[in-house]
C-alpha cells in the first residue's frame, strides 16, 4: 500500500487530498496544527499526526514518530495567503511579508529535509518518491500583473525552493512537482472560485501521477498544462 503524507490537512485542498488518496487505496498521514480541532479530518478515519509548519521542535518530533516507515508522495499543502490589509503597495509591512515567506517557502523546504530520510525508503523498498508543492500561478514573474505582494511573492519562492529540489533530489530517485490548484472554491480562497476543491484535487492527483524523474521540476496547473515561471 503507498502511502501519502499531507501537510495542512484539516480544510480545504488538504482535507480534500487526504479523502482522494483514502479512497484510492492508499495509507493517508494526514498533518495539521491542531488535530483535536479538526473534525471532519478525524471522520475521514486516516492517520492524522499533530504538525506545526515550520517548527522545528514539531517537525523533529514527526520525524522521530515516523522514523523508517517509507513515504512514497509528500503533498507540502499547509499554506497561507497573509495578511490581506498589507498586500498592496504602500502598505506591505516587514513582519507580514516574513509570515508568509516562513509558512509558503521555507515551510515546504523544512518538512522536506525533515521527512527526506522516508521518501528515500520508499525508494529503497523498490517504490517511488515524489514531493508536491501546492504553489499558485500568483506566483508566476511571467504572469505578474502586480498587486498581492506578500503572497506572490512567497509563492514565487516556493517555486524556486522546488526547482532546487528537483535537482538535489534527483540522485535520490525522488521527483518533484509544483502545482497550481487553481481559483477553488475554499475559506483560502473565497467562495467566488472557479472551481471546487474535488475537481481541482483530481486534477493534481493526476499531475503528480505524471510526475517522473524525466519529468521532475516542472510548475504545472490542475489539468497539467506547464505554466510560466
Amino acid at each position: 500500500m503507498p502511502c501519502v503524507l499531507i501537510t495542512g490537512a484539516n480544510r480545504g485542498l488538504g482535507l480534500e487530498f487526504a479523502r482522494q488518496y483514502r479512497d484510492a487505496g492508499w495509507r493517508v498521514i494526514a498533518c495539521c496544527r491542531a488535530p483535536e480541532q479538526a473534525p471532519a479530518l478525524q471522520a475521514l478515519g486516516v492517520e492524522v499526526e499533530a504538525l506545526e509548519v515550520p517548527d522545528a521542535d514539531s517537525l523533529a518530533a514527526l520525524a522521530h514518530r515516523l522514523a523508517g516507515q517509507p513515504v512514497n508522495l509528500l503533498i507540502n499543502n499547509a499554506g497561507i495567503y497573509g495578511a490581506h490589509a498589507h498586500q498592496a503597495f504602500g502598505t506591505v509591512d516587514c513582519a507580514s511579508f516574513l509570515a508568509a515567506q516562513q509558512v509558503n517557502a521555507f515551510g515546504p523546504l523544512a518538512v522536506t529535509q525533515a521527512l527526506v530520510s522516508n521518501l528515500r525508503a520508499a525508494v529503497a523498498a523498490g517504490g517511488t518518491a515524489t514531493v508536491a508543492i501546492v504553489s499558485s500561478r500568483m506566483g508566476s514573474i511571467g504572469e505578474m500583473p502586480g498587486g498581492s505582494y506578500i503572497y506572490r511573492a512567497s509563492k514565487a519562492s516556493v517555486n524556486m525552493v522546488g526547482a532546487g529540489l528537483s535537482h538535489d533530489l534527483k540522485p535520490d530517485g525522488i521527483a518533484v512537482v509544483l502545482l497550481h490548484p487553481g481559483w477553488v472554491r475554499t475559506d483560502m480562497g473565497g467562495p467566488d472560485g472557479m472551481l471546487d476543491a474535488p475537481e481541482s484535487v483530481s486534477g493534481m492527483r493526476a499531475a503528480i501521477a505524471a510526475t517522473s524523474l524525466d519529468r521532475t521540476g516542472l510548475f504545472v496547473d490542475y489539468q497539467g498544462k506547464e505554466l510560466p515561471w
